[in-house]
């Protein structure tokens, strides 16, 4: 549950002494693996995906080349393995978030509130999965949108759309616009931001399916009360 860029890869409590060990090779090899995923969030966080070098992600890390290729084939493969470790945890914990609320709409904004949380507190991380990803090509994108797919299951329970209206593409819309806001925070350099974005994303998110005057009603209840949506006579009950 740890997100890469959390901890600095250099980490003292992680260091690994040089010469014999009783430290199985299975806990070494994790460890480096682990420290190489924080040296590569911090390095490309600060120096880009295109100029990022394996070397200053080994110094980031502390660890050599030589461990470095053991782990990862190249840049390319230690950067989208930091990427999907790190937004595995991401969704784990917004899906924890959904489903410790009682119905939709409170779900949906904790999920939101746990997302925009994490990328505000770990921002180093949040440069690499939302925006650096970009540079990284099409092994890049496809990793986006798988992420974004795995987004859509928060979805899964939400009020019908309206008559007429494609509920995945409403879906789509909703996700892609959510994503776009906090990518436009995150480019610019406003991590700290992003938890203010949420009454303005939750009614965005909510709206689509439940109306705007419901819509502002559930976000005016979450602003007074913490996000304990449970109000049974909205409609957002989940089946």
């Amino acid at each position: 549950m740890i997100l890469p860029g959390e901890r600095s890869g250099r980490d003292p409590a992680r260091s690994i002494r040089r010469g014999p060990s009783r430290i199985p090779a299975e806990v070494v090899a994790a460890t480096q693996r682990e420290r190489l995923l924080d040296g590569v969030v911090h390095t490309v966080a600060e120096c880009g995906y295109a100029g990022a070098r394996v070397s200053d992600i080994c110094r980031a890390a502390g660890v050599t080349r030589p461990v470095f290729y053991e782990q990862f084939s190249g840049k390319e493969e230690a950067f989208l393995a930091a990427h999907r470790h790190g937004t595995a945890v991401v969704i784990r914990r917004m899906e924890e978030a959904y489903a410790a609320q009682t119905d939709w709409c409170a779900g949906l904004h904790a999920a939101l509130r746990a997302v925009l949380a994490i990328l505000a507190d770990v921002p180093a991380f949040a440069t690499l999965a939302v925006v650096e990803i970009d540079a990284v090509g099409p092994a890049g994108r496809l990793a986006r949108e798988q992420f974004r797919m795995r987004l859509r299951r928060l979805f899964a329970d939400c009020p019908p759309p309206p008559r007429g209206v494609d509920g995945e593409v409403l879906v789509d819309a909703v996700v892609g616009g959510v994503y776009s806001a906090v990518y436009r925070c995150i480019a610019s350099g406003r991590h700290a931001e992003l938890p203010g974005l949420l009454p303005t994303l939750a009614h965005f998110a909510l709206a689509a399916f439940i109306g705007p005057a419901a819509a502002a009603e559930r976000v005016a209840q979450a602003q007074a009360a913490g996000a304990d949506w449970r109000r049974p006579e909205l409609p957002c009950a989940k089946p």
